[in-house]
């Protein structure tokens, strides 16, 4: 197996700057496009435990758009083959002090392009 091809990594990087960019201004019909729609797609997050795209959508949906904005910091993405990826980042809100961040992201490639199967969020004290 390859780790990092530089083209796909490429894919994923695109990708995943996509993503960051519809968080924080609360795109969530670009958010929900870039999960997995299928009931097996999981996100864990600062206070909940989404199964499925139903619970995934229902949630950003309901979400408040308001203190997204964030910094990231040691944001790694590592590829593994053509198809897989892992993405992996700190971040900091000012709506949150004394706390980070973390989100890692499974990233797989389908037929519609790259998409998150799992997901989880977590913040600690800094």
């Amino acid at each position: 197996m390859q780790i990092d091809l530089p083209d796909v990594k490429a894919e994923v990087e695109a990708a995943f700057a996509r993503y960051e960019v519809a968080l924080v201004t609360n795109d969530v019909a670009t958010l929900e496009a870039l999960f997995h729609d299928d009931p097996r797609t999981i996100r864990y997050g600062g206070g909940e435990n989404l199964y499925g795209m139903d619970e995934i959508k229902a949630f950003r949906q309901a979400r408040l758009p308001v203190g997204l904005a964030r910094d990231l910091s040691r944001t790694i993405i590592t590829t593994y083959g053509q198809d897989l990826a892992i993405a992996s980042t700190l971040f900091t809100r000012d709506s949150a002090p004394g706390k980070i961040g973390r989100q890692m992201q499974t990233w797989v490639r389908l037929p519609q392009g790259w998409r998150v199967v799992a997901a989880h969020v977590s913040m600690i004290p800094a």
